[in-house]
């Protein structure tokens, strides 16, 4: 399996500002997706900058298809289709007319694709973009983003603020693009239950630095915690303990292998965890 997208050693300071990239890296291989997950300001944004060119990195590499992309990397761009959270099109346009431009920009637009997608999504072809829906905006812009058939798409915060009907729908398609293996996606988003349904690695940045890139499966099926009473807690080897949480009746415990864990400590309760309530106690829990 190739890799995709490759982000290693990225670091980027601004001036006037104490927020800085450090050190981040994760690899994304092909057909798979990579969820990227942050709270606001901790790197997403800057970090999709640096891959896309569009913010000058301080150092590291970062290789799209095996290649640095330069100014000059028109086949590199060609093959990367984008969709941000905001709506890119100017409200007086259709979506015929949108096709219209895209195939002076794209070398490999494919209209009847679009027009299927247009189709899938339900969206009308001659009404003007500013009387759409939030939710029938994004879909336009993925309908756009994959129709000049990219190898990676990727995804700044596109769900955010959309009803769950319209998140599965675009779902729906993100898994279909990703069955061709020479294609992944990078997908940043705050909701979580979303990328476990669909994403095969999560990448989580805090303040800058990346906390853990891991496989879903492995943070779903492996992690867990422990909820202990005071003298339990004292008896679990320091070496099991990723984080830890006091609250007023017991303590949380986030372990990496909750089946080894269940044979060693066998009178402590251990349950799931979701990816949230990893993030948390990696952030807001003690080490």
């Amino acid at each position: 399996m190739s890799t995709i997208l490759e982000v290693q050693s990225l670091s980027k300071a601004y001036e006037k500002s104490d927020f800085s990239l450090n050190d981040v890296t994760f690899f994304i291989p092909g057909g798979t997706i990579m969820g990227f997950v942050g709270e606001n300001g901790a790197g997403k944004t800057t970090t999709i900058g640096c891959i896309l060119n569009t913010l000058i990195k301080d150092s590291g590499t970062i290789k799209i298809f095996g290649e640095e992309m330069t100014d000059a990397s028109t086949d590199i761009r060609d093959n990367i289709g984008v969709v941000y959270d905001s709506n890119a099109f100017p409200e007086h346009l259709t979506a015929v007319k949108i096709s219209s431009s895209m195939q002076h920009i794209y070398s490999k637009w494919d209209n009847a694709l679009f027009l299927e997608y247009l189709r899938k999504f339900k969206l009308p072809d001659k009404k003007k973009i500013g009387t759409f829906s939030r939710g029938m905006t994004m879909k336009l812009a993925v309908a756009v983003a994959l129709s000049h058939r990219p190898k990676l798409l990727i995804l700044d915060e596109a769900t955010s603020g959309l009803d769950p009907i319209v998140r599965d729908d675009i779902l729906e398609v993100f898994l279909d693009f990703i069955q061709d293996e020479s294609n992944s996606i990078l997908i940043s988003s705050h909701i979580t239950s979303d990328l476990e349904k669909v994403a095969d690695y999560i990448t989580f940045i805090h303040n800058g630095s990346i906390v853990f890139s891991e496989k879903k499966d492995v943070l779903k099926y492996d992690y867990g915690v422990m909820r202990c009473k005071a003298a339990q807690f004292t008896k679990i080897d320091t070496s099991d303990i990723l984080a830890y949480r006091k609250h007023d009746y017991q303590i949380d415990v986030l372990i990496a292998d909750k089946k080894t864990a269940a044979k060693k400590y066998r009178d402590i309760i251990i349950d799931n965890i979701t990816i949230e309530e990893i993030m948390l106690m990696l952030v807001k829990g003690e080490k």
